[in-house]
C-alpha cells in the first residue's frame, strides 16, 4: 500500500507510543542527518554514503519486496548505500514524525503525508524537471509544491466481492445503484450469508473505507472541491450531505450489513476474513488485488466500484503515495538520486504492480502482459471512469491541498468506528469532526 496506505493502501495509521519509543532506540543510528563523513557531497568518491529509508510491511510489502527493490537501485548507483528502517505500525506518517522530533528524521520515506512536514521545510520541494516523467506531476501538491513524488494512481474503495456467494444469494450481476446494494445485501442476510467485511482494530483506517466509498457517490460526486472548501471554510462536516453519508453508514451496521464484531479486526485479518468467506463484499484498496491474485480464490473473486444512487459511473482514487525526501539531509543529491530511481525503476514498478497492485502514474508505463485477474478487473474498472472523467479524489487519502488537516485521519477513522458501532449517531460524529478541525486549524 503505498500511498496511504498504502498507499493507497494503497490513499493509512496510528502508532503506540510504546512501540515508537521501542523503535527510535533501534534507528537512532540509521538516519544520516547525524552521521557519516561529511565527503563533500555526491562526488562518487571511494566512501559510500549511506541514507536512511523509512518503509513498512504489509502482507503485500515483505522484508524481501523492499529488500530486492533497494537493491536493484544500489547496483545502478555502487555510490549509495541504504540503511532500510520499517515502521513498526502501518501509521508511518506518525512515525515519521516521532524521529523528526528526535532528530532522527529519514532520508527517504515512502507513503508519508507530507501535510504538516512539506510545508513546515522539512521535505524538499521536487522541481518541475524532476517530475517530467510523471503523468500527474502537480499530485498532492501544497501551496504549489509537490513533497511527495505521485508515482501512483489506487482506487480507493473497490468492492471485492465472491462471485460464488452472490449467485448462491440469487444476485444475477453487481450492484450499479445504492438500491441494488442494498438489495443485494438483503438477499445475502436472508441466506446466511454476511454481506460486508469492514475491520479497523490497532490499524483503523479499514473501518474507514465504506464511508470513503459513501462521501465519494453523496458528496464529491456534486462538490469535487468538497475537502478545498471545507479548508476555505465554507463547507462543514455538519452540513446535510456530509451527515447524510455517515447516516448511510450508521444504517448498514444497524441492518446487519456490517457486523459490529468484525470492526475489532485489524488490517490483515480483515483481508483474511474476507478470504476465508467470512463475508461477501469486501470494501477496499486496489492493492487487496495483489493479495486476491495470489489466493485460490483468485477467479471467484470480483470487484465493482461503490454504487451511486442513479447508477452513473463513478470510482474514486487517488494520485501519490511515492517517495519523498529529507530537505536537510546530509547527502541531499544521493537522497533525491535514490529517490527518483526507485520511483522509476521498471523492475520496480512491476513488482509494485505484482506485490500491492499499484496503477503507476508514469509516462509510457503499462503493467506486466501476466497479471491476475483481480488487478485487472480494478485496473479496467478505474480505466473506464477514468475515460468518462468519472473520478473523484479517495476522502480521508488525500495528501495535498485537498488532504485533511494534520491528525484529522485518526479523527475520522474513530468516527466511522463509532458511527458503526452506536457510540455517536451521525450528527454527533460531524460535529465531533468539525470540532476537532477547529482544533486542528
Amino acid at each position: 500500500m503505498l500511498s496511504r496506505r498504502t498507499s493507497a493502501m494503497h490513499r493509512t495509521r496510528r502508532i503506540a507510543a510504546t512501540l515508537v519509543t521501542g523503535a527510535l532506540t533501534v534507528s537512532l543510528a540509521a538516519c544520516s542527518v547525524d552521521e557519516g563523513a561529511d565527503d563533500g557531497g555526491d562526488s562518487g568518491g571511494k566512501d559510500r554514503q549511506e541514507i536512511s529509508f523509512l518503509t513498512f510491511e504489509t502482507p503485500n510489502l515483505t522484508p524481501e519486496y523492499w529488500d530486492a527493490a533497494i537493491g536493484r537501485v544500489e547496483k545502478k548507483y555502487p555510490d549509495i548505500k541504504v540503511k532500510k528502517l520499517v515502521a513498526p505500525t502501518t501509521d508511518r506518517t506518525a512515525y515519521a514524525k516521532q524521529l523528526l522530533a528526535s532528530g532522527q528524521f529519514p532520508d527517504v520515506m515512502i507513503a508519508v503525508a507530507p501535510t504538516g512536514l512539506g510545508d513546515a521545510g522539512n521535505l524538499y520541494s521536487w522541481k518541475p524537471a524532476e517530475l517530467k516523467d510523471f503523468t500527474v506531476p502537480d499530485g498532492g501538491a501544497i501551496d504549489g509544491n509537490v513533497y511527495q513524488l505521485p508515482a501512483n494512481t489506487q482506487s480507493i474503495p473497490g468492492v471485492y466481492y465472491r462471485k460464488s456467494m452472490f449467485q448462491e444469494a440469487g444476485i444475477a450481476a453487481p450492484p450499479k445503484t445504492y438500491d441494488e446494494l442494498l438489495d443485494a445485501s438483503a438477499k445475502l442476510k436472508a441466506k446466511g450469508i454476511q454481506p460486508f467485511v469492514v475491520g479497523g482494530g490497532k490499524d483503523a483506517f479499514p473501518t474507514v473505507l465504506p464511508l470513503t466509498g459513501i462521501v465519494g457517490t453523496d458528496v464529491y460526486k456534486t462538490t469535487p472541491d468538497w475537502m478545498v472548501q471545507r479548508r476555505a471554510g465554507k463547507v462543514k462536516f455538519t452540513d446535510p450531505a456530509f451527515v447524510g453519508a455517515l447516516t448511510k453508514l450508521q444504517k448498514l451496521a444497524q441492518e446487519g450489513y456490517i457486523d459490529k464484531k468484525m470492526v475489532s479486526l485489524d488490517y490483515a485479518a480483515t483481508e483474511q476474513a474476507f478470504l476465508k468467506g467470512k463475508g461477501a463484499m469486501y470494501p477496499m484498496g486496489c492493492w487487496f488485488a495483489a493479495a486476491a491474485d495470489k489466493s485460490e480464490l483468485k477467479d471467484d473473486i470480483g470487484v465493482f466500484n461503490w454504487p451511486t444512487d442513479d447508477g452513473s459511473v463513478l470510482s474514486a482514487g487517488y494520485t501519490g503515495g511515492g517517495l519523498s525526501v529529507n530537505a536537510k539531509s546530509r547527502h541531499l543529491d544521493a537522497a533525491k538520486k535514490f529517490a527518483l530511481a526507485f520511483q522509476l525503476d521498471k523492475s520496480n514498478l512491476d513488482n509494485s504492480v505484482k506485490s500491492d497492485a499499484l496503477y503507476p502514474a508514469i509516462k509510457g508505463y503499462t503493467p506486466p502482459a501476466d497479471t491476475g485477474p483481480v488487478y485487472q478487473a480494478s485496473y479496467d474498472l478505474w480505466q473506464a471512469s477514468a475515460q468518462q472523467n468519472a473520478t473523484v479524489k479517495a476522502f480521508a487519502w488525500e495528501t495535498g491541498d485537498d488532504a485533511l488537516l494534520p491528525g484529522l485521519d485518526a479523527k475520522v477513522h474513530a468516527s466511522a468506528q463509532d458511527v458503526i458501532l452506536g457510540r455517536k449517531s451521525p450528527q454527533e460524529a460531524a460535529e465531533f469532526l468539525d470540532a476537532e478541525w477547529e482544533k486542528a486549524s
